[in-house]
């Protein structure tokens, strides 16, 4: 019995999404309410007022979460007449399974299976931003290799990108890139970016995209202008961030991105190999 209310609400659910106009999916309260063992819309409804006020004390809409419709039914005979309905995003759904009647078979089903989904999203939302920031490490790379190419061919140095990199992290970050590397504990070898979060990968390339763009159009061809340059973009960059409450420097560090790289690579292999890894 247990097995078969599980693949009844996991079925039934999902197969009772529905698509608006603009591509939101709902659920009908009507359909909701047999799903989870209400014989009485009386008795649902109270349910449904119930998770109203939690959707309200969370600071949500409730005109978001539950939309108000009619709909015709059948009472035989050919004859039809209109009841109340309630659009139900999937929120409003795992707030009816919460405050429902534990008691119920089907509701304490529907709480464990909420708290999966709801797990399930956290887990597609860390991936996705774990996917994001190792993007963002990669294109600063290549944005920081196409800088070094660039110096190289203005200065015939292969030293300068070095020292004009440690004056950008000094501009960025209000201290120099060893002070940086020892606050995050960075260890020795790595590159600083390799523990930086996701807006310090972001804001370093921006900088970096600005100085290449401006050392080709102004041929600089000396370190001490493509330095004045590279630290006036990350002076520029650091006071946006501040000015939108971010201070560089005291971000804490995030993983190395060599183990959130792994860990993606890893997911993406089972990934392939057993698709449902990832429902």
């Amino acid at each position: 019995m247990k097995i078969e209310i599980i693949h009844n609400l996991t079925d039934t659910f999902e197969g009772h999404a529905q698509q608006t106009e603009s591509g939101v999916e709902f659920w009908l309260a009507r359909d909701l309410q047999h799903l989870l063992g209400y014989a009485e819309w009386r008795n649902f409804n109270t349910v449904i007022s119930k998770a109203k006020t939690a959707c309200e004390v969370s600071n949500y809409s409730i005109s978001d979460h539950f939309v108000d419709v009619n709909k015709m039914v059948d009472i035989g005979s050919g004859t039809q007449r209109e009841i109340d309905d309630i659009m139900l995003s999937r929120y409003a759904c795992y707030l009816i399974a919460q405050n429902g009647d534990s008691q119920k078979q089907e509701i304490a089903f529907a709480q464990t299976y909420f708290a999966i989904q709801t797990r399930r999203a956290e887990l597609i939302e860390q991936r996705l931003l774990e996917a994001e920031r190792l993007s963002a490490r990669k294109k600063l790379t290549a944005t920081e290799k196409e800088l070094s190419s660039l110096i190289y061919e203005k200065t015939g140095n292969d030293q300068d990108f070095g020292i004009i990199r440690s004056k950008g992290d000094q501009a960025l970050f209000g201290k120099n890139t060893q002070a940086m590397k020892a606050q995050w504990k960075v260890p020795d070898g790595r590159p600083l970016a390799d523990f930086a979060p996701t807006i310090i990968l972001k804001a370093k390339d921006f900088a970096t995209e600005i100085t290449i763009f401006n050392v080709k159009a102004n041929d600089l061809t000396r370190e001490s202008a493509i330095s004045s340059e590279h630290v006036t973009n990350n002076e520029a960059v650091r006071k946006t961030l501040l000015d939108r409450g971010i201070r560089p420097e005291s971000l804490p560090a995030v993983e190395d991105i060599k183990k959130v790289e792994r860990r993606l690579m890893t997911e993406e292999k089972k990934a392939i190999k057993n698709p449902e890894s990832l429902e």
